[in-house]
Protein backbone atom coordinates (compact mmCIF):
# COMPACT_ATOMS: atom_id res chain seq x y z
CA UNK A 1 0.00 0.00 0.00
CA UNK A 2 2.98 2.31 0.56
CA UNK A 3 4.33 1.84 -2.65
CA UNK A 4 0.78 2.20 -4.42
CA UNK A 5 0.49 5.78 -2.40
CA UNK A 6 3.65 7.21 -3.48
CA UNK A 7 3.18 6.11 -6.89
CA UNK A 8 0.04 7.86 -7.06
CA UNK A 9 1.70 10.90 -5.42
CA UNK A 10 4.25 10.56 -8.04
CA UNK A 11 1.81 10.39 -11.26
CA UNK A 12 -0.44 13.29 -9.66
CA UNK A 13 2.78 15.37 -9.27
CA UNK A 14 3.84 14.67 -13.12
CA UNK A 15 0.21 15.55 -14.27
CA UNK A 16 -0.05 18.25 -12.34
CA UNK A 17 3.43 19.48 -13.37
CA UNK A 18 2.09 19.36 -17.18
CA UNK A 19 -0.47 21.80 -16.10
CA UNK A 20 1.05 24.56 -14.85
CA UNK A 21 3.62 27.11 -16.47
CA UNK A 22 5.93 26.62 -13.54
CA UNK A 23 5.35 23.51 -13.79
CA UNK A 24 8.67 21.75 -12.63
CA UNK A 25 9.05 23.43 -9.48
CA UNK A 26 6.39 21.42 -8.14
CA UNK A 27 8.18 18.20 -8.17
CA UNK A 28 11.79 17.32 -6.84
CA UNK A 29 13.80 15.21 -9.01
CA UNK A 30 16.56 14.91 -6.88
CA UNK A 31 18.69 11.23 -6.35
CA UNK A 32 20.37 9.69 -3.25
CA UNK A 33 22.62 7.57 -5.86
CA UNK A 34 25.07 7.98 -8.07
CA UNK A 35 23.58 6.26 -10.50
CA UNK A 36 21.65 7.74 -13.14
CA UNK A 37 18.15 6.50 -14.50
CA UNK A 38 18.05 6.58 -18.21
CA UNK A 39 14.46 6.47 -20.05
CA UNK A 40 14.75 3.94 -23.04
CA UNK A 41 12.69 6.27 -24.24
CA UNK A 42 15.01 9.10 -25.16
CA UNK A 43 13.41 12.87 -24.28
CA UNK A 44 15.55 14.27 -26.74
CA UNK A 45 15.11 13.12 -30.83
CA UNK A 46 15.85 15.92 -32.44
CA UNK A 47 18.29 18.68 -32.99
CA UNK A 48 15.13 21.33 -32.54
CA UNK A 49 14.52 19.54 -28.93
CA UNK A 50 17.96 19.59 -27.78
CA UNK A 51 18.35 23.65 -28.89
CA UNK A 52 14.82 23.97 -26.77
CA UNK A 53 16.40 21.97 -24.08
CA UNK A 54 19.80 24.31 -23.94
CA UNK A 55 17.70 27.34 -24.27
CA UNK A 56 15.79 26.20 -21.14
CA UNK A 57 18.98 26.23 -18.94
CA UNK A 58 20.44 29.40 -20.26
CA UNK A 59 16.33 30.54 -19.47
CA UNK A 60 17.28 29.58 -16.02
CA UNK A 61 18.69 32.96 -15.53
CA UNK A 62 15.42 35.21 -16.22
CA UNK A 63 13.23 33.47 -13.46
CA UNK A 64 13.30 35.05 -9.84
CA UNK A 65 15.80 33.14 -8.50
CA UNK A 66 18.46 35.12 -10.54
CA UNK A 67 16.67 38.31 -11.46
CA UNK A 68 15.50 39.31 -7.97
CA UNK A 69 16.54 36.74 -4.73
CA UNK A 70 20.04 36.34 -5.16
CA UNK A 71 20.56 40.30 -4.83
CA UNK A 72 17.89 40.14 -2.41
CA UNK A 73 20.02 37.33 0.00
CA UNK A 74 23.17 38.73 -1.21
CA UNK A 75 22.25 42.36 -0.61
CA UNK A 76 19.19 43.04 1.69
CA UNK A 77 20.27 39.81 4.00
CA UNK A 78 23.77 41.87 4.39
CA UNK A 79 24.58 45.56 4.91
CA UNK A 80 24.59 46.77 1.74
CA UNK A 81 20.74 47.34 1.67
CA UNK A 82 17.40 47.12 3.53
CA UNK A 83 14.39 45.59 2.47
CA UNK A 84 12.27 48.49 1.16
CA UNK A 85 9.23 48.06 -0.47
CA UNK A 86 6.96 45.50 1.73
CA UNK A 87 6.04 42.01 2.11
CA UNK A 88 6.50 39.76 5.31
CA UNK A 89 8.68 37.15 3.61
CA UNK A 90 11.20 39.48 2.81
CA UNK A 91 11.38 41.22 5.77
CA UNK A 92 12.05 37.70 7.51
CA UNK A 93 15.21 37.10 5.11
CA UNK A 94 16.38 40.98 6.18
CA UNK A 95 15.49 40.54 9.36
CA UNK A 96 17.05 37.49 10.26
CA UNK A 97 14.04 35.87 11.46
CA UNK A 98 13.29 33.03 8.46
CA UNK A 99 10.52 30.36 8.93
CA UNK A 100 10.07 27.17 7.27
CA UNK A 101 6.79 28.81 5.58
CA UNK A 102 8.60 32.01 4.04
CA UNK A 103 7.44 31.96 0.46
CA UNK A 104 10.42 33.36 -1.11
CA UNK A 105 12.57 30.60 0.89
CA UNK A 106 10.28 28.01 -0.98
CA UNK A 107 10.37 28.96 -4.42
CA UNK A 108 14.08 29.95 -4.40
CA UNK A 109 14.42 25.64 -3.44
CA UNK A 110 11.76 24.65 -5.74
CA UNK A 111 13.45 26.64 -8.48
CA UNK A 112 17.35 26.01 -7.95
CA UNK A 113 16.47 22.14 -8.09
CA UNK A 114 14.26 22.54 -11.33
CA UNK A 115 17.45 24.46 -12.42
CA UNK A 116 19.27 21.32 -11.77
CA UNK A 117 16.63 19.19 -13.50
CA UNK A 118 16.59 21.52 -17.10
CA UNK A 119 20.65 20.47 -17.02
CA UNK A 120 19.88 16.55 -16.42
CA UNK A 121 18.15 17.09 -19.75
CA UNK A 122 20.90 17.95 -21.79
CA UNK A 123 24.03 16.38 -19.88
CA UNK A 124 21.78 12.83 -20.14
CA UNK A 125 20.33 12.82 -23.29
CA UNK A 126 22.05 15.31 -26.26
CA UNK A 127 24.42 12.70 -26.92
CA UNK A 128 21.89 10.48 -28.01
CA UNK A 129 20.78 12.84 -30.82
CA UNK A 130 21.24 12.49 -34.32
CA UNK A 131 22.57 15.74 -36.55
CA UNK A 132 24.12 17.29 -33.77
CA UNK A 133 28.05 17.43 -34.17
CA UNK A 134 29.95 16.14 -31.67
CA UNK A 135 32.07 19.32 -30.94
CA UNK A 136 28.46 20.75 -30.54
CA UNK A 137 26.84 17.81 -27.88
CA UNK A 138 30.24 18.37 -25.71
CA UNK A 139 29.24 22.51 -25.77
CA UNK A 140 26.15 22.07 -24.77
CA UNK A 141 26.89 19.08 -21.78
CA UNK A 142 29.93 21.36 -20.74
CA UNK A 143 27.52 24.33 -20.44
CA UNK A 144 24.58 22.61 -18.41
CA UNK A 145 27.35 21.15 -16.44
CA UNK A 146 28.36 24.99 -14.72
CA UNK A 147 24.88 25.67 -15.12
CA UNK A 148 24.35 22.75 -12.85
CA UNK A 149 27.29 23.31 -10.98
CA UNK A 150 26.34 27.02 -10.07
CA UNK A 151 22.85 26.08 -8.94
CA UNK A 152 24.85 23.28 -6.34
CA UNK A 153 26.15 26.18 -4.97
CA UNK A 154 23.75 28.61 -4.37
CA UNK A 155 21.70 25.48 -2.90
CA UNK A 156 24.53 24.21 -0.99
CA UNK A 157 25.73 28.09 0.40
CA UNK A 158 21.72 28.63 0.97
CA UNK A 159 21.10 25.49 2.80
CA UNK A 160 23.94 23.49 3.23
CA UNK A 161 23.27 19.44 2.77
CA UNK A 162 21.62 19.68 -0.63
CA UNK A 163 20.05 17.17 -2.60
CA UNK A 164 22.09 15.70 -5.45
CA UNK A 165 20.03 16.06 -9.05
CA UNK A 166 21.17 13.11 -11.54
CA UNK A 167 18.27 11.89 -13.32
CA UNK A 168 16.09 13.52 -15.68
CA UNK A 169 12.74 11.79 -14.50
CA UNK A 170 9.33 12.85 -17.30
CA UNK A 171 7.50 9.36 -16.82
CA UNK A 172 6.52 7.24 -14.23
CA UNK A 173 4.96 4.06 -14.40
CA UNK A 174 5.09 0.64 -12.13
CA UNK A 175 7.37 -0.49 -13.88
CA UNK A 176 10.40 1.88 -13.26
CA UNK A 177 9.42 3.60 -10.07
CA UNK A 178 11.53 1.39 -7.53
CA UNK A 179 14.13 2.61 -9.75
CA UNK A 180 13.38 6.18 -9.62
CA UNK A 181 12.02 6.55 -6.46
CA UNK A 182 15.37 7.80 -4.77
CA UNK A 183 14.87 10.85 -7.56
CA UNK A 184 11.19 11.43 -6.92
CA UNK A 185 11.74 11.19 -3.08
CA UNK A 186 15.55 12.41 -2.51
CA UNK A 187 17.87 12.53 1.31
CA UNK A 188 19.85 15.74 1.40
CA UNK A 189 23.69 14.70 0.60
CA UNK A 190 26.12 16.13 3.04
CA UNK A 191 27.94 19.25 2.17
CA UNK A 192 31.26 18.02 1.37
CA UNK A 193 29.62 15.48 -1.06
CA UNK A 194 27.91 18.43 -2.83
CA UNK A 195 30.81 20.44 -3.27
CA UNK A 196 32.74 17.28 -4.73
CA UNK A 197 29.39 17.10 -7.16
CA UNK A 198 29.89 20.91 -8.27
CA UNK A 199 33.66 20.47 -8.45
CA UNK A 200 33.29 17.61 -11.13
CA UNK A 201 31.17 19.58 -12.84
CA UNK A 202 33.18 22.03 -13.26
CA UNK A 203 35.95 20.00 -14.76
CA UNK A 204 33.50 18.83 -17.37
CA UNK A 205 32.86 22.57 -18.40
CA UNK A 206 36.39 22.97 -18.25
CA UNK A 207 37.14 20.37 -21.08
CA UNK A 208 33.82 20.80 -22.94
CA UNK A 209 32.50 24.57 -22.42
CA UNK A 210 33.42 27.07 -25.41
CA UNK A 211 36.53 29.10 -24.70
CA UNK A 212 35.17 33.39 -24.01
CA UNK A 213 36.93 35.62 -26.99
CA UNK A 214 36.36 39.07 -27.24
CA UNK A 215 33.42 39.13 -28.49
CA UNK A 216 30.52 40.06 -26.37
CA UNK A 217 28.48 37.22 -26.92
CA UNK A 218 30.81 34.62 -26.06
CA UNK A 219 30.80 36.27 -22.12
CA UNK A 220 27.02 35.61 -22.18
CA UNK A 221 27.19 31.91 -22.14
CA UNK A 222 29.06 29.41 -19.63
CA UNK A 223 32.62 28.89 -20.91
CA UNK A 224 35.98 27.70 -19.17
CA UNK A 225 36.64 30.86 -17.87
CA UNK A 226 33.84 31.29 -16.09
CA UNK A 227 34.52 27.51 -15.20
CA UNK A 228 37.82 28.84 -13.40
CA UNK A 229 36.05 31.64 -11.86
CA UNK A 230 33.60 29.26 -10.01
CA UNK A 231 36.18 26.66 -9.09
CA UNK A 232 37.86 29.57 -7.52
CA UNK A 233 34.60 30.87 -5.31
CA UNK A 234 33.76 27.05 -4.43
CA UNK A 235 37.22 25.84 -3.19
CA UNK A 236 37.44 29.19 -1.38
CA UNK A 237 33.61 28.73 0.05
CA UNK A 238 33.65 24.58 0.94
CA UNK A 239 34.43 23.32 4.72
CA UNK A 240 38.19 23.15 4.37
CA UNK A 241 39.29 25.79 1.91
CA UNK A 242 42.19 24.88 -0.46
CA UNK A 243 43.85 28.60 -1.40
CA UNK A 244 45.89 27.00 -3.30
CA UNK A 245 43.28 25.92 -5.69
CA UNK A 246 41.87 29.02 -5.82
CA UNK A 247 45.30 30.98 -6.51
CA UNK A 248 45.16 28.29 -9.33
CA UNK A 249 41.94 28.95 -10.68
CA UNK A 250 41.94 32.47 -10.27
CA UNK A 251 45.25 33.15 -12.65
CA UNK A 252 43.62 30.97 -15.02
CA UNK A 253 41.18 33.65 -15.17
CA UNK A 254 43.68 36.36 -14.93
CA UNK A 255 45.73 34.96 -17.62
CA UNK A 256 42.23 33.93 -20.04
CA UNK A 257 42.75 37.62 -22.23
CA UNK A 258 40.29 39.40 -19.17
CA UNK A 259 41.25 42.95 -17.98
CA UNK A 260 39.92 45.36 -16.06
CA UNK A 261 37.80 48.39 -17.56
CA UNK A 262 39.03 51.88 -17.16
CA UNK A 263 35.93 53.45 -16.66
CA UNK A 264 33.90 51.80 -13.56
CA UNK A 265 30.43 53.71 -15.18
CA UNK A 266 30.91 51.42 -18.20
CA UNK A 267 30.55 48.06 -15.93
CA UNK A 268 26.82 49.48 -15.70
CA UNK A 269 25.25 51.56 -18.47
CA UNK A 270 24.42 48.86 -20.28
CA UNK A 271 26.23 50.75 -23.56
CA UNK A 272 29.32 48.12 -22.80
CA UNK A 273 27.87 44.29 -22.88
CA UNK A 274 29.98 41.65 -23.52
CA UNK A 275 32.90 43.93 -21.93
CA UNK A 276 36.52 42.96 -21.53
CA UNK A 277 36.15 42.81 -17.82
CA UNK A 278 33.58 40.58 -18.18
CA UNK A 279 33.45 36.56 -17.30
CA UNK A 280 30.24 35.64 -17.23
CA UNK A 281 27.07 38.18 -17.87
CA UNK A 282 23.37 37.39 -17.96
CA UNK A 283 22.47 39.08 -21.05
CA UNK A 284 18.85 40.79 -21.12
CA UNK A 285 16.97 40.43 -24.41
CA UNK A 286 13.99 42.03 -23.48
CA UNK A 287 10.65 41.00 -23.07
CA UNK A 288 9.13 38.11 -24.74
CA UNK A 289 12.90 36.33 -25.25
CA UNK A 290 14.66 33.89 -23.53
CA UNK A 291 15.85 36.00 -20.83
CA UNK A 292 13.83 39.36 -19.93
CA UNK A 293 15.76 41.57 -17.42
CA UNK A 294 13.02 42.68 -15.97
CA UNK A 295 14.78 43.10 -12.24
CA UNK A 296 15.51 46.46 -12.61
CA UNK A 297 12.19 47.01 -12.10
CA UNK A 298 11.94 45.70 -8.91
CA UNK A 299 15.26 47.77 -7.57
CA UNK A 300 14.81 51.17 -9.00
CA UNK A 301 10.85 51.07 -9.83
CA UNK A 302 8.60 52.79 -11.75
CA UNK A 303 6.21 54.31 -9.45
CA UNK A 304 5.95 51.23 -8.14
CA UNK A 305 7.67 49.58 -5.07
CA UNK A 306 11.45 49.56 -4.63
CA UNK A 307 13.21 46.78 -3.47
CA UNK A 308 16.89 46.82 -1.45
CA UNK A 309 16.86 50.16 -0.73
CA UNK A 310 20.72 51.48 -0.49
CA UNK A 311 21.55 51.42 3.61
CA UNK A 312 23.20 54.45 4.82
CA UNK A 313 26.10 52.18 5.35
CA UNK A 314 26.61 51.79 1.63
CA UNK A 315 25.69 55.43 0.94
CA UNK A 316 28.14 56.87 3.43
CA UNK A 317 31.35 54.95 2.16
CA UNK A 318 31.43 54.43 -1.16
CA UNK A 319 34.23 56.49 -2.68
CA UNK A 320 33.08 59.52 -5.08
CA UNK A 321 33.31 57.69 -8.72
CA UNK A 322 31.79 54.22 -7.31
CA UNK A 323 29.11 55.82 -5.72
CA UNK A 324 28.13 57.71 -8.86
CA UNK A 325 27.73 54.66 -10.68
CA UNK A 326 26.08 52.45 -7.74
CA UNK A 327 23.60 54.80 -6.08
CA UNK A 328 21.00 57.15 -8.24
CA UNK A 329 18.75 59.40 -5.44
CA UNK A 330 15.68 59.62 -7.12
CA UNK A 331 11.82 61.13 -6.15
CA UNK A 332 9.49 58.45 -4.99
CA UNK A 333 5.76 58.57 -3.81
CA UNK A 334 6.87 56.72 -0.79
CA UNK A 335 9.06 56.73 1.60
CA UNK A 336 11.95 53.25 3.78
CA UNK A 337 11.59 52.98 7.51
CA UNK A 338 15.11 54.48 7.16
CA UNK A 339 15.54 57.35 4.43
CA UNK A 340 12.43 59.56 5.34
CA UNK A 341 13.19 62.11 1.97
CA UNK A 342 10.72 61.34 -0.49
CA UNK A 343 12.56 63.65 -2.86
CA UNK A 344 16.00 62.42 -2.57
CA UNK A 345 15.41 58.31 -2.44
CA UNK A 346 18.55 56.22 -3.07
CA UNK A 347 17.92 53.69 -5.49
CA UNK A 348 20.59 50.88 -6.08
CA UNK A 349 22.12 51.81 -9.86
CA UNK A 350 24.04 49.25 -11.21
CA UNK A 351 20.35 48.20 -12.94
CA UNK A 352 19.69 50.76 -14.81
CA UNK A 353 17.37 49.17 -18.16
CA UNK A 354 14.00 49.17 -17.71
CA UNK A 355 12.83 48.22 -20.93
CA UNK A 356 13.80 44.29 -20.03
CA UNK A 357 17.55 44.46 -21.75
CA UNK A 358 19.20 44.79 -18.52
CA UNK A 359 22.41 42.75 -18.28
CA UNK A 360 24.14 41.94 -15.25
CA UNK A 361 27.25 40.03 -13.96
CA UNK A 362 27.76 36.47 -12.25
CA UNK A 363 31.54 37.15 -12.36
CA UNK A 364 33.76 40.16 -13.57
CA UNK A 365 37.49 40.22 -12.91
CA UNK A 366 37.46 42.76 -10.19
CA UNK A 367 35.43 40.12 -8.05
CA UNK A 368 38.34 37.27 -9.06
CA UNK A 369 41.31 39.39 -8.50
CA UNK A 370 40.17 40.31 -4.85
CA UNK A 371 39.25 36.71 -4.26
CA UNK A 372 43.02 35.53 -5.54
CA UNK A 373 43.88 38.33 -2.70
CA UNK A 374 41.77 36.78 -0.09
CA UNK A 375 43.52 33.54 -0.90
CA UNK A 376 46.94 35.20 -0.77
CA UNK A 377 46.31 36.45 2.57
CA UNK A 378 45.14 33.53 3.99
CA UNK A 379 48.27 32.02 2.63
CA UNK A 380 50.50 34.77 4.50
CA UNK A 381 51.46 36.61 1.08
CA UNK A 382 49.96 40.61 3.15
CA UNK A 383 51.81 42.22 0.77
CA UNK A 384 50.77 40.61 -2.51
CA UNK A 385 47.24 40.90 -1.33
CA UNK A 386 47.00 44.11 -0.84
CA UNK A 387 48.52 45.10 -3.98
CA UNK A 388 45.78 43.35 -5.55
CA UNK A 389 43.40 45.86 -3.58
CA UNK A 390 45.28 48.48 -4.54
CA UNK A 391 44.53 47.43 -7.97
CA UNK A 392 41.13 47.67 -7.83
CA UNK A 393 41.14 51.25 -5.62
CA UNK A 394 43.55 52.61 -8.38
CA UNK A 395 40.97 52.23 -10.85
CA UNK A 396 38.64 54.64 -9.08
CA UNK A 397 41.59 57.42 -8.07
CA UNK A 398 42.03 55.97 -4.58
CA UNK A 399 45.54 56.03 -2.73
CA UNK A 400 46.60 52.40 -1.78
CA UNK A 401 45.19 50.36 1.31
CA UNK A 402 47.60 50.77 4.74
CA UNK A 403 49.39 48.19 4.73
CA UNK A 404 47.81 44.56 6.30
CA UNK A 405 49.26 44.03 9.83
CA UNK A 406 47.70 40.52 9.85
CA UNK A 407 46.06 37.76 7.78
CA UNK A 408 42.79 38.90 9.54
CA UNK A 409 43.75 42.83 9.21
CA UNK A 410 43.92 41.69 5.64
CA UNK A 411 40.90 39.35 4.87
CA UNK A 412 38.56 42.64 7.03
CA UNK A 413 40.78 44.95 3.96
CA UNK A 414 39.37 42.55 1.25
CA UNK A 415 36.07 42.27 2.44
CA UNK A 416 35.91 46.24 2.88
CA UNK A 417 37.01 46.40 -0.71
CA UNK A 418 34.61 43.86 -1.64
CA UNK A 419 31.97 45.62 0.19
CA UNK A 420 32.35 48.71 -1.90
CA UNK A 421 33.31 47.20 -5.39
CA UNK A 422 30.71 44.93 -5.54
CA UNK A 423 27.79 46.71 -4.10
CA UNK A 424 24.36 45.55 -5.58
CA UNK A 425 25.69 42.56 -7.28
CA UNK A 426 24.79 39.86 -4.59
CA UNK A 427 27.51 38.90 -3.15
CA UNK A 428 27.81 40.45 0.29
CA UNK A 429 25.98 38.00 2.26
CA UNK A 430 28.08 35.00 0.60
CA UNK A 431 31.04 36.56 1.15
CA UNK A 432 31.18 37.43 5.13
CA UNK A 433 29.38 34.10 5.61
CA UNK A 434 32.38 32.66 3.56
CA UNK A 435 35.01 33.99 5.67
CA UNK A 436 33.18 33.62 8.99
CA UNK A 437 32.54 37.33 9.81
CA UNK A 438 28.55 37.43 9.05
CA UNK A 439 27.87 37.36 12.87
CA UNK A 440 30.51 39.68 13.88
CA UNK A 441 30.12 42.51 11.23
CA UNK A 442 26.71 42.54 10.53
CA UNK A 443 26.06 43.21 14.38
CA UNK A 444 27.25 46.16 13.97
CA UNK A 445 24.93 47.79 11.72
CA UNK A 446 23.85 50.98 12.52
CA UNK A 447 21.47 54.11 10.63
CA UNK A 448 21.02 57.68 11.74
CA UNK A 449 17.76 57.77 13.44
CA UNK A 450 15.78 60.99 12.70
CA UNK A 451 13.82 63.06 15.41
CA UNK A 452 11.28 65.15 13.80
CA UNK A 453 11.21 67.62 17.19
CA UNK A 454 15.01 68.21 17.20
CA UNK A 455 15.23 67.55 13.58
CA UNK A 456 18.46 65.99 14.32
CA UNK A 457 19.42 62.37 13.54
CA UNK A 458 21.34 59.76 16.31
CA UNK A 459 23.12 56.50 15.23
CA UNK A 460 21.73 53.67 16.60
CA UNK A 461 21.90 49.76 15.92
CA UNK A 462 19.44 48.72 13.25
CA UNK A 463 16.49 47.71 14.91
CA UNK A 464 17.31 43.94 13.80
CA UNK A 465 21.05 43.62 14.17
CA UNK A 466 20.54 40.99 17.78
CA UNK A 467 18.53 38.44 15.67
CA UNK A 468 21.39 36.78 14.02
CA UNK A 469 22.46 33.67 14.52
CA UNK A 470 24.26 31.38 13.55
CA UNK A 471 21.56 28.95 12.58
CA UNK A 472 20.19 31.63 10.59
CA UNK A 473 23.61 31.77 8.61
CA UNK A 474 21.55 28.63 6.46
CA UNK A 475 18.02 29.02 5.63
CA UNK A 476 15.40 26.52 6.53
CA UNK A 477 14.43 23.91 4.76
CA UNK A 478 10.39 24.94 3.19
CA UNK A 479 7.73 23.46 4.80
CA UNK A 480 6.01 22.71 1.44
CA UNK A 481 9.03 20.55 0.34
CA UNK A 482 8.74 18.87 4.03
CA UNK A 483 5.61 17.85 3.71
CA UNK A 484 6.28 16.69 0.31
CA UNK A 485 8.93 14.23 0.67
CA UNK A 486 9.57 12.04 4.13
CA UNK A 487 13.44 11.87 3.80
CA UNK A 488 13.85 15.21 3.96
CA UNK A 489 15.22 16.61 7.46
CA UNK A 490 15.04 20.43 8.49
CA UNK A 491 18.02 22.47 9.04
CA UNK A 492 19.06 22.57 12.98
CA UNK A 493 17.14 25.19 15.14
CA UNK A 494 14.17 25.29 12.97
Amino acid sequence: MKKRTYLKKAVWLLVSASMLISCSELMDTEPITDDIYRDPNAPLETVQQAEDAMRSCIGSFGIEYWQFDYFFYGDAGADVAYAGADGEPFFQIEEYRPIATNYVIARDWRWLNEFVKRCNLVINYVNDVPGLTPEKKDEMIGQASLIRALSRFQGVQTWGDFPLVNDYIYSINNDNFEQIYPSLYPERKPVEQVYAAIIADCEVALQKAPTSTAAPTSKFLPSKGAAHALLAKVYATQPNPDWAKVVEHCDAVIGGGYSLMSNFDHLFDNAHEGNSESIWEINGEGPGTTIDGWCTNVFIGNNWKKFNTPSHTINSALDTKRKASSIKKLPTTFADPYWTTFTQFPNPWKMRATNGTQNFYLFRLADILLLKAEALAHNGDLNGSMALVNTIRHRVNLTDVAAATSTDDAINKILRERFLELAFEGQRWFDLKREGKALEILALQTYPKYNPDTQTSTEVPMPYVSNLEAKDLLMPIPQEALDGNPNLKQNPGY
